[in-house]
């Protein structure tokens, strides 16, 4: 029952999140700039503040060897959910929100957010190309 309750809510909130424009991978690229301070991704990527993030786009969240990550990422890839389109739009927006809403432990070392929608479809784009 707890897993219905948690993915309702994930539903939910990527439901809010709007409809999902194809996002743009070059200006994904700038965007993502602001996501290095924490991120690494590509080849020889490591592990920083943040996961690295070579091949999030439909990995099991909370599944990053050698990361220590907070109980309710782990429990969500425990219980299948993965980064997909609508699970990134939502978790960009909000970070600390979307843990609440998936009813997991609310805590991440996560506090930016990419408020732009056109922004958040951009860096998705960008991150595909390291995950296919």
């Amino acid at each position: 029952m707890k897993h219905v309750v948690a993915m309702a809510g994930i539903f939910l909130l990527a439901t809010a999140a709007g409809a999902f424009a194809e996002g743009d991978a070059a200006n994904g690229e700038q965007v993502w700039k602001k996501c290095t301070a924490c991120h690494q991704i590509g080849e020889g990527a490591k592990n920083k503040v943040g996961p690295i993030l070579t091949g999030v786009y439909g990995r099991a969240i909370g599944t990053v060897p050698d990361f220590k990550y907070s109980e309710g990422y782990v429990a969500l890839g425990e219980q299948g959910v993965t980064w997909e389109e609508e699970n990134l739009m939502a978790y960009l927006l909000n970070p600390k929100d979307y843990l609440k809403d998936a009813g997991v432990k609310n805590k991440s070392k996560m506090t930016y957010k990419l408020k732009k929608e056109e922004d958040r479809a951009d860096v998705i784009a960008y991150l595909k190309t390291f995950s296919e």
